[in-house]
């Protein structure tokens, strides 16, 4: 985990060097918890939201999108729970001073149990080696079953406690498991509270409850909002899905670990309309997509797993996570959640407007059950750059630090390099440079030696390098070389479209998520 640890300040480093992701208002020293991304970080994201987008959006005839206000009437969060139930239970160590959430303390010490389930396979594994039984051994080896019943033990705990709001019951659990506060290592622990986590405003220039709105916590509920508008502007049909990608505020008091939890961050989500009692197999239909979608990616399918939710929110019925193993450890990246009829039905409550969807098959009308999948841009964007970083030694005893960043999501997908500043090789580059730069991000890189310049371009992900040299005037051929092989081919400048677009174009990526 130490190691990790480095592994994640080094990423916060490359990131500043690099012109990824820079501390707010860093000349005031900063404001705790926000980020701003750079030149490369708004590059690289706007590329996940087109990934995301495209995913979604694009090859789905069923599902559109929209952009709805930050701001809402104040009604909608009334309706929606938010103010009365969104809240974190809180506990502070009297010995540090610091404060962290109950569930995620219980949570982690629920992860160290896990880790050392996986290590008592792992030790089997080698052991017994291809004659290896995975579910025998998890179901008779006395360590992993004592391990496993300890997790399933303090799991219902602290879902009863959590479900009823026992906050005494949340602290007694965190006293009975002995856990220790992480900065002091003592177990002096305050009682629990709840704290809401909605940031409020004043709209218009007279102050007072009438005019208090909030900065919304989700991006669902300018969907739920909306669902009619654009049912009925579409000539939507159920099932259907309506897509945003937003910013959302949350107040969190225990932000930390990068861009993981920030209090100003994105959400990508989607809400999809189902007919009441349809809505497990379209959960379970989002659930395989979306892990699809992600692994797809390529960064490695052993860094994701599924885990069901403890305590569900108060309005699901089944709901669980994607996590994906950060330098942190496991962690939540996206929430597929089944939202029953909740939303709709507390919105044609508090609003008085019928909100349902008049189904000619059935003959009847209905408000639809909804099916939600939420991924955070801003830990995908750490998601990505967490599998990406990496630190090589090369044949010749070298080190790089390269981004190994998928194709189509780098900020760059070529860079055009002349080989000296003089002689036409200048031109020639730029003329090149005009041949690709409609149809891709392209970087002109002509300063230091060669070899410096695509140690650099490695550094900030940049899939292919093309390097124009006195040949290139002579027969209109280039040097083409790759990333993460640091392969090189000599290719007619007339086949580089072709090869960028082979490498790194949106269709290059999606193509799988098409195929049956």
């Amino acid at each position: 985990m130490e190691q990790n640890q480095d592994k994640l300040k080094d990423i916060i480093s490359h990131s500043k060097e690099y012109g990824f992701i820079f501390p707010s208002s860093e000349i005031y020293d900063g404001l705790a918890a926000t980020y701003d991304y750079g030149q490369l970080g708004s590059e690289l994201k706007n590329n996940i939201k087109t990934y995301w987008w495209k995913a979604m959006v694009q090859i789905h005839e069923n599902i559109v999108g929209i952009d709805a206000a930050i701001f809402m009437h104040p009604t909608t969060w009334k309706a929606s729970g938010h103010v009365d139930a969104f809240n974190d239970p809180l506990i502070d160590n009297k010995d540090s001073k610091k404060r962290y959430r109950a569930d995620v303390l219980l949570e982690e010490h629920i992860e160290k149990i896990r880790q050392k389930i996986e290590k008592e396979v792992e030790k089997g594994r080698n052991r017994f080696g291809d004659s290896f039984d995975d579910a025998q051994f998890r179901a008779t080896n006395p360590n992993v079953v004592r391990n496993t019943d300890k997790i399933s033990s303090i799991e219902e705990r602290m879902k009863n406690a959590l479900e009823a709001n026992d906050l005494e019951g949340v602290r007694n659990l965190i006293i009975d498991l002995e856990i220790v506060c992480p900065i002091s290592g003592s177990k002096n622990w305050t009682e629990v509270r709840q704290f809401n986590l909605m940031f409020s405003t004043e709209l218009g220039s007279v102050a007072g409850d009438a005019s208090t709105i909030y900065l919304r916590p989700e991006t669902a509920q300018g969907i739920f909002v909306n669902f009619l508008n654009v049912q009925k502007s579409g000539r939507m049909k159920i099932p259907f899905g309506i897509a945003q990608i937003g910013k959302a505020f949350r107040n969190e008091i225990v932000a930390r670990q990068f861009i993981f939890r920030m209090r100003e961050f994105e959400q990508m989500e989607m809400q999809f309309f189902v007919r009441p009692g349809e809505e497990m197999k379209w959960y379970e239909y989002w659930k395989e997509a979306r892990a699809k979608w992600h692994k797809n990616l390529g960064l490695g399918d052993q860094l994701y797993r599924f885990h069901d939710h403890i305590k569900l929110a108060h309005y699901a019925n089944a709901a669980c996570d994607i996590e994906y193993n950060f330098p942190m450890g496991f962690k939540e990246l996206e929430g597929i959640h089944s939202r029953t009829d909740f939303d709709l039905k507390q919105h044609e409550q508090f609003s008085g407007k019928k909100l349902q969807f008049f189904d000619p098959e059935l003959n009847q009308s209905y408000v639809p059950y909804v099916v939600e999948t939420s991924v955070g841009l801003d830990r995908m964007f750490l998601a990505v750059l967490s599998a990406a970083f990496q630190n090589e030694k090369l044949e010749d005893g070298s080190e790089r630090i390269v981004l190994k960043i998928p194709a189509a999501l780098a900020p760059y997908k070529a860079a055009i390099l002349p080989l000296i500043k003089k002689d036409g090789l200048p031109e020639k580059a730029r003329e090149i440079q005009k041949l690709l730069q409609l149809d891709y991000n392209i970087q002109y890189d002509e300063k230091d030696a060669i070899g410096r310049r695509y140690r650099r371009q490695d550094a900030i992900g940049t899939p292919l390098s093309i390097t124009v040299d006195h040949q290139t005037l002579e027969d209109n051929t280039v040097t083409i070389r790759d990333r993460d092989t640091m392969l090189q081919e000599r290719v007619s400048v007339n086949e580089l479209e072709t090869k960028i677009a082979n490498k790194a174009s949106w269709k290059s990526i999606l193509n799988d998520l098409i195929k049956n």
